[in-house]
């Protein structure tokens, strides 16, 4: 990866690893849905295999480097991983269930509830902008959910609450960072809380067995996880970080295209409406 030290290239570089970084996740949520549907493979096994792949590289790459793994917070970093587990097995249900655009723009909510949640737990005051960021989101939220009915009600509420317990996630994430902990080592015992619960909820529910077939999708599951989380660390590196933030937004738009070309899905114009009223709240959030 280019690291630029004039403001303008890294301004240039930052936005371009963004939308590859955006491109890379929406990636992510085709190969899932594919997963799922040519070969049946449940929400477990598939969040086992994508946090599994994190696992193994980051882990080796971090022994080959001599790093630590020892840390002085293991209450913290479990109760980090738990929520961050359940979230990740309530996204990945939820993008099996519902319209890629709907899935991404409900995993997008965690900017949301982090807001709420920093008041709540945190005691933040907000300002104006945090209040409108708020008021917004939870306004698309309900124009998003309004005209759904049957089992898409229960995956949706499954996507909000996702995306809740991702904003308290994030929320442990900052706390973490603050007592100086390392972003891999984060992401570390997440993944290996994850791969240890998806593994026995897999074993339980049944695993699929890996073939020529479906190999290339777990794979690419796994390499564009990776990618997107990789191309959005060097984004918010060397990158304008509000810019960075907003062209995260693109993920949704990626989605949206993704869905209509693979899965010929649509979207009415209600829930075209709360997409664009949580992504304009996001937006907001970022530049707050």
């Amino acid at each position: 990866m280019s690291n630029p030290t004039n403001p303008n290239q890294g301004s240039f570089f930052g936005s371009f690893y963004m939308v590859l970084a955006s491109l890379a996740f929406a990636l992510m949520l085709v190969f899932i849905k594919l997963s799922g549907q040519k070969f049946g493979m449940n929400t477990y096994e598939i969040t086992f295999w994508r946090v599994l792949f994190a696992l193994v590289l980051l882990g080796g790459f971090s022994w080959l480097k001599g790093r630590s793994f020892r840390t002085n917070y293991p209450k913290e970093h479990f109760w980090r991983s738990l929520a961050g587990s359940i979230a990740l097995l309530m996204n990945f249900y939820v993008v099996l269930h519902l319209p890629l655009a709907t899935a991404s723009t409900l995993q997008n909510t965690s900017a949301i509830f982090l807001g709420l949640l920093s008041i709540i737990i945190l005691k933040q005051k907000p300002s104006p902008m945090a209040w409108l960021s708020l008021i917004l989101g939870f306004i698309g939220v309900v124009i998003l959910l309004k005209p759904t009915t049957g089992g898409d009600t229960f995956a949706m509420l499954i996507g909000l609450a996702s995306g809740a317990i991702s904003g308290y996630a994030y929320l442990q994430v900052r706390e973490l960072s603050l007592l100086g902990e390392p972003a891999w080592r984060l992401v570390f015992y997440f993944s290996l809380l994850s791969t240890i619960i998806a593994g026995l909820l897999a074993l339980y529910f049944g695993f699929s067995p890996v073939t020529l077939a479906n190999l290339p999708y777990i794979i690419g599951i796994g390499v564009t996880a990776l990618a997107g989380q990789l191309l959005m660390t060097y984004a918010y590196q060397v990158g304008q970080k509000f810019v960075v933030a907003v062209l995260n937004y693109l993920g949704v738009v990626f989605a949206m295209m993704f869905g209509v070309m693979w899965f010929g899905e649509r979207l009415d114009a209600w829930a075209l409406l709360g997409i664009v009223i949580i992504v304009a709240s996001g937006i907001i959030s970022a530049k707050k």
